[in-house]
């Protein structure tokens, strides 16, 4: 009974909800156009702003468990990686880039799997969420891909996704520097 209640807390619930975007991402994305793109859009910030929600209802209410350290991360990387793939085909994204960046998600992955194996714990860096940031708002753009507010949001989006590349490697470097500090003096 202890385990479901730690599965089937608010903020692993509000995690949950956040991962069952995903298939709409899939029908979406295959019907461009400008309204659909921006009903994408909007559904792609609210499942960002819930990944603030259930971080903020975990740590104030403290429910934070094993299951949620493991669904909040994977929620994150499903939703962005998947728009990001699904805007390949359509001409939003270049494929190298999603290329790197899901390469250097897989990558930090593995070194924070390897760490916890090893009793360390590679907390997420202030340059991962300005990572994460950075993408949520090129997706976001891509997403719209139309001239919205008076802005080319397809350029915004470009040029953030940019940024966001950057800070992709940037960070997955920091992350492996971290870990052979930590390793290294063992």
């Amino acid at each position: 009974m202890e385990k479901r209640r730690e599965i089937f807390n608010p903020p692993n619930i509000i995690t949950m909800t956040r991962i069952s975007i995903v298939p709409f991402l899939f029908f979406l994305l295959t019907s461009p156009g400008p309204f659909w793109s921006l009903v994408l859009a909007i559904l792609f910030v609210a499942a960002a702003v819930t990944d603030l929600l259930d971080g903020f209802v975990a740590r104030k209410y403290q429910m934070i468990t094993t299951m949620g350290k493991f669904l909040d991360p994977l929620a994150d990387k499903l939703i962005v990686n998947t728009a990001m793939i699904l805007m390949i085909p359509i001409g939003r994204i270049d494929a190298w880039i999603v290329a790197i960046i899901i390469i250097r998600d897989l990558i930090v992955d593995g070194i924070r799997s390897i760490a916890s194996s090893e009793g360390l714990y590679i907390q997420a860096s202030m340059l991962g969420k300005q990572k994460t940031l950075a993408q949520i708002i090129a997706v976001t753009s891509l997403m719209i891909h139309y001239p919205f507010l008076g802005l080319d949001a397809h350029l915004v989006g470009t040029v953030t996704l940019y940024v966001a590349l950057l800070l992709t490697v940037y960070s997955g470097l920091d992350y492996f520097v971290k870990f052979y500090r930590e390793t290294g003096n063992r």
